[in-house]
C-alpha cells in the first residue's frame, strides 16, 4: 500500500557515546535490545526499516542530550557529537537525515552551531530536550536560537525529558517508585514539553519571528485536543490579546511518535488538518511493525496518506 509513497518518520533517537557518559548517573536502566539498537546507525538500523517499510529515517539524539550541558562544555560536546551524527549519516545518505544537538546554555553559540548543521551538515533542523538547566525556552536569553531556525527556515522539534526535580517531587513522589513512567511518557514528559509549547506562544516569539515552524511529538503533548479552551479562556477579560488557537495552527507540527491512536487522530486532523501531521515511530523506545499496522488500519484518503506518510515531512524538512 506504500508502493507510491516514501515513508519517512522524524523522531527516531540513537546516542553518542559520549553524552551518554556525561550523564551515566541520570540516565533510567533500558533494556539491552534497546540499548543496542540506540548505539546502532548502520545495519540494524536499516534492515529493520526495510523490514516494515521505512524509507528515511530523520535521526535524533536521545534525551537529555546535550540542554543540561553548561557553557563550553555544551558548545565542544555538541559540535563533536554533530559531526559524528553527520559521518553516519553520510555512510546512508539516502536512507539518513538528522537533526542537530544544540549548546542552549550559550544561545549565541547555539544559533552558529544550528547555522553551521543546516548549511555545512545538511542537517534538517534542531531537537531540544526539555529545559536547559532548569529554564524553559522562551525566556529573552534563547532568543538567538529561534532567530537562527526562523532565518535559515528549519523547524525546531521541542523533545521531552525528565521534569524538574522540583516538580518530580512535588507532583509524583507518591508513585514514581511503583510506575517510574509516571515521569517519563506516561504523563511528566507531556506535561512539561506542553508548557514548553504554550510559555514559547504566550512569549510572543512567533511575532517576531514569523516564519518559525516548531514539531510536537506524541500527537502535540495534548495540545490539539485542549486548543478550543485554552483558546477560549485566554480571551476571557483581563488577558492581553492573543491568538493561541491561530498561532498553534501556523507554527506547529505535530507527529505521532509512540501514540498509534486513531481518536487521536481524527482530532488532530480536525483542528489542525493533515499539512501539519507526520508519521513516526519513537524508534526503538517503540518499534516499527506497531506503527506500520496502525497506519495500514487507517480509512483516509490516499491523498491525506501521501503527506501522512512523507510528503509533509519531506516539505517541512526539504528532504
Amino acid at each position: 500500500m506504500f508502493a507510491n509513497t516514501q515513508v519517512i518518520t522524524i523522531e527516531e533517537h540513537y546516542w553518542d557515546k559520549e553524552i551518554v557518559d556525561l550523564h551515566v548517573n541520570e540516565m533510567p536502566t533500558r533494556q539491552t535490545d534497546i540499548v543496542q539498537r540506540l548505539y546502532d546507525l548502520d545495519d540494524l538500523r536499516i534492515s529493520e526499516m526495510d523490514a516494515s517499510g521505512i524509507d528515511i529515517q530523520v535521526v535524533s539524539h536521545g534525551a537529555p542530550s546535550t540542554q543540561r550541558l553548561k557553557g563550553q562544555q555544551a558548545i565542544d560536546v555538541a559540535m563533536r557529537v554533530n559531526d559524528r551524527l553527520a559521518a553516519h549519516i553520510a555512510r546512508h545518505p539516502t536512507r539518513l537525515a538528522g537533526f542537530a544537538a544544540l549548546p542552549t546554555d550559550v544561545p549565541e553559540a547555539a544559533a552558529r552551531e544550528l547555522e553551521r548543521c543546516v548549511k555545512t551538515l545538511g542537517f534538517k533542523g534542531a531537537m531540544t530536550h526539555g529545559l536547559c538547566n532548569g529554564e524553559f525556552l522562551d525566556r529573552p536569553r534563547f532568543k538567538p536560537i529561534f532567530q537562527a531556525a526562523n532565518d535559515l527556515d528549519v523547524p525546531l522539534y521541542l523533545h521531552p525529558a525528565d521534569p524538574s526535580p522540583v516538580v518530580t517531587e512535588a507532583y509524583y513522589s507518591d508513585y514514581v517508585k511503583s510506575f517510574p513512567m509516571v515521569i517519563r511518557p506516561a504523563w511528566g514528559f507531556t506535561v512539561e514539553t506542553a508548557t514548553q509549547a504554550i510559555r514559547l506562544i504566550l512569549s510572543g516569539i512567533f511575532k517576531e519571528c514569523s516564519r518559525l515552524q516548531i514539531i510536537l511529538g506524541h500527537f502535540g503533548e495534548t495540545l490539539p485536543f485542549l486548543l478550543w479552551r485554552i483558546n477560549q479562556s485566554l480571551q476571557r477579560p483581563g488577558q492581553e490579546e492573543i491568538r493561541f488557537r491561530e498561532t498553534f495552527c501556523r507554527h506547529f507540527h505535530v507527529t505521532t511518535s509512540g501514540h498509534f491512536s486513531t481518536p487521536a487522530l481524527t482530532c488532530t486532523m480536525m483542528e489542525m488538518g493533515m499539512d501539519r501531521i507526520m508519521f513516526s515511530i519513537d524508534w526503538p523506545f517503540v518499534m516499527n511493525d506497531p506503527g506500520l499496522d496502525w497506519v495500514k488500519s487507517l480509512q483516509i484518503s490516499e491523498a491525506d496518506m501521501a503527506k501522512f506518510l512523507g510528503g509533509n515531512a519531506k516539505r517541512l524538512l526539504k528532504l
